[in-house]
């Protein structure tokens, strides 16, 4: 999703939202709005995956996606990764796991995300934020030089973060809400 129609949905999204008196609780309405904006940043995540493990990317553009990649999460915000070949599941941080899938040893790589989500409805915390899980399911293929293929699914679960925030137009405050993507959690790895 482009800057422009991010920035428009929030807009939007802000001038419903300070409409009412309970700006600090998710109504129905807005918590849809926000269920929305949560399924497009996850939706937009998949697709700079891609961006960035396709080995035809430039890499200037391959680190540009980067720079876009972390602006959708929390500070300190992991990405698990698994293998068939293991049993433990390394943890990376989000930067530092883009970098190493820029530079994967296979000659070609092809990561798509299905059955994405929610399971877990938003639960308001102490701090006035909102957290939920979306599931997805990634299939990750990776052909060598030699043709060899890797080929492995994971379920993996996205913690995701939901809170007010300010800005100023023409010097008046307006308060809105917004998604950042949390951890990223392995739960299963099958062939």
């Amino acid at each position: 999703m482009n800057l422009l129609k991010y920035s428009l949905i929030v807009l939007f999204s802000t001038l419903l939202l300070n409409k009412t008196n309970a700006q600090d609780n998710l109504s129905p309405e807005r918590k849809a709005a926000v269920d929305s904006l949560a399924m497009e940043k996850v939706r937009d995540l998949s697709k700079y995956i891609s961006i960035i493990g396709d080995k035809e990317t430039e890499w200037s553009e391959a680190n540009r996606v980067i720079e876009r990649t972390l602006e959708l999460f929390m500070d300190g915000s992991q990405m698990g990764v698994s293998s068939l070949h293991r049993k433990k599941v390394n943890y990376y941080p989000i930067k530092e796991y883009l970098q190493r899938l820029m530079r994967l040893n296979y000659q070609k790589v092809n990561i798509t995300w299905f059955n994405i989500q929610y399971v877990s409805d938003l639960v308001k915390q102490p701090d006035g934020r909102y957290v939920g899980v979306i599931t997805i399911y990634q299939k990750f293929e990776g052909t060598t030089k030699e043709g060899l293929k890797y080929v492995d699914v994971t379920k993996k679960d996205i913690t995701i973060y939901v809170e007010r925030k300010q800005t100023q137009i023409d010097g008046i405050p307006i308060g809105f809400w917004d998604v950042l993507l949390g951890d990223i959690r392995v739960t299963e790895t099958t062939k």
